[in-house]
This record gives C-alpha cells, sequence and structure tokens, in this order.
C-alpha cells in the first residue's frame, strides 16, 4: 500500500461534471488526484476476503441481537422491534454497504464500523475513479466491481423478490451529494430494466383513504430506496404508518441492527479476539489503553471522540443523546510528503452479500469526516 504523488489531468472537472459527480470540489478540495494508492494483487485479496468474511460475522451478529432481544441496547424504538423482527426473518432485500477499515496494507485490516443503511461515496468509488484509472493507468487494474454488482442485485429485486411497481427513489432535497449518489444508484435500477422516480423525501404523503404512502403526483409507492437513515425514518411524522408495511423499503427495517454502532460490542462477544475486529463495549471501564468513544448513530465523524497518546481529539455533531459504545483505537496509517499529510481509511463495498471495491479517504485529523479527501487506487500483479 503505497501513496504515490501524481499530477492531475487537465480535465477532469469537465469529465466529472458530465458523469454527474458534481460535487467533486466540495470545500474546494473532495476528490484529489494529486495522490493515488497503489496495491498488489495480494493486498487486494486480503481486503476482499476479510470484507467477505466480516460482513457474514455482521449477519450472525444481527440474528444473535434478534434472537436474543437486545434491541433495546440499539436505541431501536420500541414500536419498531416487531417490524425490524419480521423484516429480518422475512430476508427482505438489502441492496448494500460499506466497512470502514484501518489498514496498512501489511498488518489485518480492523473493522472501525459498518456503513449499512445509507452510504454514500458510490459516484466516486463507482464511477469516477475508474475513468480516472482508464487515464492514467490504462494497464492497470482497480478493485471495483461495484456498478456491474449494483446492476446484478437490482435484477435479483426483479426476480427472486417478485417487486412489481415504478421504484421511487428518495432523498433530502437540496443535499448535492445525496441527489448525486442517489441519480446514480437510480441509473444502476433503470440499467437493471426498472422504472423510476427520483423525489424529495419531504414530498411523499399518506393518503388516509387508502392507506398508502404517494409521491407528489399521488402516485402509490410500492417500492422506496431511502437515502434517508432509519433511526430519522421511524421518528419522522408519518412514522407510525410504516408499521403495517404497506411498501417495500430498501435498504430494510433489519439495517438498524447492522448499522448501528451497538453492532460492534456484540461482534466482539460473538468473536473475541477476531484479528480483523477491535475490542468494543457498551461500558467505558472495560477498555484499557487509547480509545474512540461513538454515539450509537453517527455520520460523518460527528460526535466522536478519540482519546490515544494523551490527547483528545473531538468532532462535534448533533448525536449522542441515545447513547455510546467504546472501540479500541485502532492507529490508521499515516502518509506523509511534506505537503499533505494523511490519515488513510479504506471503504470497502459490499453489494448484496459480495465484496465489491474499495473507495479510500484521506484526513488531516484521526476523524474521518464528510470533508475528507478521496483519493483513488490501483494495483498491480
Amino acid at each position: 500500500m503505497i501513496r504515490e504523488n501524481l499530477t492531475p489531468r487537465p480535465n477532469w472537472q469537465a469529465q466529472f461534471d458530465s458523469l454527474g459527480f458534481t460535487y467533486h470540489s466540495i470545500d474546494d478540495l473532495y476528490w484529489d488526484e494529486r495522490y493515488a494508492y497503489r496495491f498488489t494483487a495480494a493486498q487486494i485479496d486480503v481486503v476482499e476476503d476479510v470484507t467477505a468474511e466480516l460482513h457474514q460475522m455482521a449477519l450472525q451478529a444481527v440474528e444473535h441481537v434478534i434472537a436474543h432481544e437486545r434491541l433495546e441496547q440499539f436505541a431501536i424504538p420500541k414500536p419498531f422491534w416487531s417490524l425490524v423482527e419480521e423484516s429480518w426473518r422475512d430476508k427482505e432485500f438489502s441492496l448494500y454497504g460499506r466497512f470502514d477499515l484501518s489498514w496498512d496494507g501489511k498488518n489485518p485490516p480492523k473493522m472501525l464500523e459498518y456503513n449499512a443503511d445509507t452510504p454514500t461515496g458510490l459516484v466516486e468509488s463507482s464511477v469516477a475513479q475508474w475513468y480516472w484509472l482508464q487515464d492514467v493507468f490504462p494497464k492497470a487494474d482497480q478493485f471495483n466491481s461495484i456498478h456491474e454488482k449494483l446492476i446484478a442485485q437490482w435484477q435479483t429485486l426483479a426476480t427472486q423478490h417478485q417487486s412489481k411497481g415504478l421504484l421511487h427513489f428518495a432523498c433530502i432535497g437540496g443535499h448535492e451529494e445525496d441527489e448525486g449518489n442517489l441519480a446514480y444508484l437510480r441509473d444502476t435500477a433503470i440499467q437493471a430494466g426498472f422504472a423510476t422516480k427520483q423525489m424529495a423525501i419531504e414530498h411523499i404523503g399518506w393518503d388516509e383513504q387508502h392507506a398508502e404512502f404517494v409521491d407528489d403526483f399521488d402516485l402509490k409507492i410500492d417500492n422506496l430506496f431511502k437515502l434517508y437513515p432509519w433511526e430519522w425514518l421511524c421518528r419522522d411524522e408519518f412514522a407510525a404508518h410504516l408499521l403495517a408495511r404497506p411498501m417495500r423499503l430498501i435498504e430494510p427495517a433489519w439495517k438498524m441492527v447492522l448499522s448501528n454502532k451497538a453492532i460492534l460490542p456484540v461482534l466482539w462477544e460473538l468473536f473475541p479476539g477476531h484479528p480483523n475486529l477491535l475490542p468494543a463495549f457498551f461500558d467505558a471501564w472495560r477498555i484499557s489503553g487509547d480509545f474512540v468513544k461513538k454515539p450509537l448513530y453517527s455520520r460523518e465523524g460527528e460526535n466522536i471522540t478519540i482519546y490515544a497518546g494523551g490527547e483528545v481529539h473531538h468532532q462535534p455533531g448533533q448525536y449522542g443523546a441515545e447513547g455510546y459504545i467504546y472501540q479500541a483505537f485502532a492507529a490508521q496509517p499515516k502518509f506523509d510528503d511534506g505537503i499533505t499529510p494523511a490519515y488513510t481509511s479504506v471503504g470497502s463495498w459490499v453489494v448484496g452479500d459480495a465484496p465489491a471495491g474499495i473507495g479510500i479517504r484521506e484526513d488531516v485529523s484521526l476523524i474521518t469526516k464528510d470533508t475528507s479527501r478521496f483519493v483513488p487506487h490501483y494495483f498491480v500483479d
């Protein structure tokens, strides 16, 4: 795993604009092709195998939580417990997720968390860095089958899950990054043969007479992909209507367990000492040495506090009311060329149940945030 200095392509902004990756320069520098990460094929095999194993372990953890009635530890509102259980027992369709890993390319990768409900970074991981690869290293390869696997997974929804009707896509209106990710996912669904519609989630309404959710043209919503967190959804005005399961939701309700930081202590309980897990607990006193305090619900690094090397690193935010877990600190690899020092995290994508590719984020701090830079990668034999 080598961080290389490169010269950016002169036309990359225009290329990405044409691909729908319009938020490439949020906060002046988000996509950063002044650098690239080079891997070997053997290293890619490692991260692929680890991702597959972690995903299966995480699914076992969901089964354990539901079987042992531990949803209260996840701060899931009690009225939704039965919905989560039914969703899991019915094996409701799941599209994708992303593990965040600390990995230096040498030692075993360590799982930091699993973004299994509303992960973003898809356009840059799937499309942007693939176009970059064709221009910069056309003879090299990249761990990136995200696009093909997304299309295949949508086709699974159509066949195995017998999906019928229009497939709606919704996120918060006016959020450029979310809308870009949503438009990309919608495009993969269209390529899989679905009729689709994209809209702002604020425009979804409830038809009391017919007991159904409707869009802004009063069309019934049968299938909804929501780039909108379950922890917000189940606390919204129309939340109670979801309990009757009037429509298919993607991601499904059981992802409330998988995407919650409380899954980390459960994983450590079930697989203590596993080389790809970090010790994690519900009680701070059980942690020894450097550690990280994480809210059960947290996005983009908000309200995370790191206690390491006698220093405290904290990212403010809006989370924490539901509680915290405590995870051993894993030092992310640091690269420093004297110009832009970077702490690096590897986002490893899962589509369906299969590893699908990686995207790499950099930050000058130990906490990966929404403003952390995205840097492309490639690998050679």
